[in-house]
C-alpha cells in the first residue's frame, strides 16, 4: 500500500475519533471526497426532489467531477487533520 493510501485510511480511523460531530456543510465534504478518492467520479441518476440527503449527497460529488483519486485522497486528509487540530 502506498504512502498516501496508508495515510488515507489513517484519517478515515481518526475522523471517527473526533470529540464533536462536524457542521453539516463538512460532512459532506468529508463524504464527497471519500467518494471521490474510492470511486472515482461520481455516477448513476441525481435523486429525486424530495430525496434531500442523498441529493446533496450526489452533488457535492459532483462537484469533484475530474479530481484525481490521489488528490482527493490528500484533501480528506488535510480536512480530517483540520479538524483533528494538526
Amino acid at each position: 500500500m502506498s504512502d498516501l493510501a496508508s495515510l488515507f485510511a489513517q484519517a478515515q480511523a481518526d475522523v471517527k475519533t473526533l470529540a464533536e460531530k462536524p457542521d453539516p456543510q463538512t460532512l459532506l465534504q468529508l463524504y464527497a471526497l471519500f467518494k471521490q478518492a474510492s470511486s472515482g467520479d461520481v455516477s448513476g441518476e441525481r435523486p429525486g426532489m424530495m430525496d434531500f440527503i442523498n441529493r446533496s449527497k450526489y452533488d457535492a460529488w459532483e462537484k469533484l467531477k475530474g479530481q484525481s483519486s490521489d488528490s482527493a485522497m490528500q484533501a480528506y486528509i488535510d480536512l480530517v487533520n483540520r479538524l483533528l487540530g494538526k
